[in-house]
């Protein structure tokens, strides 16, 4: 394991020049503290767990020391806002600290946010709040334990900051990684701005760092944008099996390695509503629940339009067209596997609808449903569920459906289907009034509910003694909540 001092940094953003981003520093918190580490991130550093209880972890990510091999950048892009073209945003508040390659070749950006003014910052403060760096850090390394591709967060760091945003806040900053912070705006930019050379130039650097298995095929830059496109249908299958809402997802959040990206106003879904908006800032509905598969859609024809210097029209919309199968197809598999099924037959799209339609308005639990489905036989699971649905008649037709579906897959034991359906029904997610609860406690000074919820979550599907509380539904005021994009 390593020390602070020890990690090898390899800055490849960096050298790309000052087309690309902006050389600024951190500007520091007053009175650094950490308020909660990732062990499983740190150890993506090969760092040493015990360095976060040191003075100079808080130092280094709260901007008051840095790396001598590290060049904090500011990424220049621009985006789509709910469906209308920016033509300049970037790194308003968040510094890519630089570059750092583990023992296992891996390379990590480490990217802080809430490090003060850049010159993206516009009419913002540069600042990031406690509240929305918990968030933030909370729903990475919880999205990462369900299996759902997504940045990593390393840890928060606290402070006495003043920060105004409806009221006076405190100042956080949270570390987060991923293996590049480039995004589908980064490749607007620089085709609305007509720089062909600093395109072409951000085009090879993705192709040669991620995508060099394209290298092989006849046309490179085809082959990346179709392994994006498979890529994004499989992340946003998660997200819908699973009840995740992105809350904004502009092109500029949107990860060109198809990772969850860019957290604000996120949820997951308690009773289960298709038409769920978890962004109050979102008046029209864009970025519902249920418009997440064709945004994404959207998001990959806006990059598509940005990449038609190095692609035919004609091939991109071909490989457009392989997103709604392959999100089908995958979506249809984690929903069967949801189900404890281990077959496919021909009308298990049809069985999900069903139970989904009878899911809306009955106030059931999204994800408690699909657990206590698995904790015994179809037949005495179905049974004690009934009473959670509105239309009886309709859930009594459904089970019997489903029911015969079940016999039909196999012979298994409970035990066997038992097993197999937690490990893909989580009992813990991070519903929004666990995070609240955390996020208050931590703004009075206590941290230990953040960090006891952090690690409830890093192990979703295993039931933990003593953590019966974070597997409740909500009480009524927790599925109420207003979360903003500063959030």
């Amino acid at each position: 394991m390593k020390a602070l001092d020890e990690l090898t940094f390899d800055n490849r953003f960096a050298r790309l020049g000052d087309a690309f981003s902006t050389h600024v520093l951190p500007e520091p918190l007053d009175a650094p503290r950490l308020v909660v580490a990732s062990e499983a991130a740190m150890a993506l550093l090969d760092l040493d767990p015990a360095v976060a209880e040191t003075p100079v972890f808080a130092e280094l990510f709260g901007g008051h020391k840095l790396w001598a091999e590290a060049e904090p950048r500011a990424m220049v892009y621009s985006g789509h806002q709910f469906g209308g073209y920016t033509p300049q945003l970037g790194d308003g508040r968040g510094l890519l600290l630089g570059e750092v390659y583990n023992q296992a070749g891996e390379h990590w950006d480490l990217h802080l946010k809430g490090a003060g003014m850049t010159p993206y910052s516009r009419m913002g403060d540069g600042r990031a709040v406690l509240r929305s760096s918990i968030r933030e850090f909370l729903a990475s390394e919880a999205l990462h334990a369900l299996g759902i591709p997504s940045s990593r967060a390393l840890c928060v760091i606290g402070s006495d900051t003043p920060v105004w945003r409806e009221k006076q806040e405190r100042g956080a900053m949270v570390l987060r990684m991923a293996h590049s912070h480039i995004r589908f705006g980064h490749f607007e930019y620089f085709y609305y701005t007509k720089k062909p050379e600093q395109q072409a130039q951000l085009a090879e650097h993705v192709l040669n760092l991620h995508y060099p298995e394209c290298r092989e095929q006849p046309e490179p830059y085809l082959a990346m944008f179709r392994e994006i496109v498979e890529r994004n249908a499989e992340l946003i299958a998660k997200w819908q099996a699973y009840g995740f809402c992105h809350g904004v997802m502009n092109t500029d959040n949107m990860s060109i390695l198809g990772i969850t990206f860019d957290f604000g106003p996120f949820a997951f879904l308690d009773d289960f509503d298709a038409h769920f908006i978890c962004n109050h800032s979102d008046h029209e509905g864009r970025y519902s629940f249920s418009n997440q598969v064709p945004i994404g859609q959207w998001n990959l024809s806006a990059l598509a339009q940005a990449l038609t210097p190095f692609i035919s029209v004609d091939a991109l919309k071909e490989a457009l067209g392989l997103y709604l199968p392959l999100y089908q197809a995958n979506y249809l598999d984690l929903m069967r596997r949801r189900l404890g099924l281990t077959t496919a037959e021909d009308d298990d799209q049809q069985l999900v609808e069903r139970l989904l339609k009878l899911m809306q308005n009955s106030g059931v639990d999204y994800t408690l449903f699909f657990r206590r489905l698995g904790d015994e036989s179809a037949a005495l699971a179905v049974a004690r569920l009934r009473d959670d649905f509105v239309d009886l008649a309709g859930f009594d037709a459904w089970a019997e459906q489903y029911k015969a579906r079940v016999e039909r897959d196999g012979e298994f034991s409970q035990e066997q289907r038992r097993a197999r359906m937690h490990a893909v029904n989580p009992l813990y997610i991070l519903r929004n009034y666990l995070a609240q609860n955390a996020i208050v406690a931590a703004e009075s000074g206590d941290y230990s509910e953040v960090r006891r919820l952090h690690a409830v979550l890093s192990k979703p599907f295993e039931e933990q003694a003593g953590m019966e509380q974070y597997a409740q539904r909500p009480p009524d005021w927790g599925k109420h909540l207003e979360i903003s994009c500063s959030s």
